[in-house]
C-alpha cells in the first residue's frame, strides 16, 4: 500500500518524512527542489490521517527516514537516503559514491550517531528559526 495516492507513475519512490520537524521539513525542501519531473513521490508521516505502509506505526515511522519503492519494500536509514539520491540529478553522484564497498555502512553509522542528538538539533533549531 502506498501512503498516499501519488500523482507520479507506478515506479515512483514514496518519502516518508516527519513534517512536523522543521529540520526535516526543510531538507525536504531541497529534495522536493530537485525532485521536478522524477518519479518520487513525498508523505508527511506525521499527518494523522495518512495511511500508513500495512504493518508499520507513525512512531516507526518518523524515529528514521524511510522510503517505499515501487514494490512497497521499506528502506530505512543510509539504504533510504540512497535509494531517494539515485532518483534525484543532483545528489546521484552521492547515491554512487554511497555504494562503493562499505560506504553504506559508515552512512549508516553516523545516521544513527545523528538520531541520538536529533531532538537536540531539533531544539536548537527551533529556538534558532521558529516557524
Amino acid at each position: 500500500m502506498k501512503p498516499q495516492p501519488c500523482e507520479q507513475p507506478s515506479e515512483s519512490l514514496t518519502v516518508l518524512f516527519d513534517g512536523a520537524c522543521p529540520l526535516c521539513r526543510r531538507e525536504i525542501a531541497l529534495y522536493r527542489g530537485q525532485a521536478e519531473g522524477q518519479p518520487v513521490c513525498f508523505a508527511d508521516v506525521s499527518d494523522p490521517s495518512l495511511a500508513l505502509p500495512a504493518g508499520r506505526t507513525q512512531a516507526e515511522l518518523l524515529a528514521r527516514f524511510h522510503v517505499q519503492l515501487p514494490d512497497g519494500r521499506l528502506l530505512s536509514g543510509a539504504e533510504a537516503f540512497l535509494a531517494l539520491w539515485a532518483k534525484l540529478p543532483g545528489w546521484r553522484w552521492l547515491a554512487w559514491l554511497g555504494r562503493l564497498p562499505g560506504v553504506a555502512r559508515l552512512m549508516e553509522w553516523a545516521y544513527l550517531g545523528f538520531l541520538r542528538v536529533r531532538p537536540a538539533v531539533q531544539r536548537g533549531f527551533r529556538r534558532w528559526k521558529p516557524d
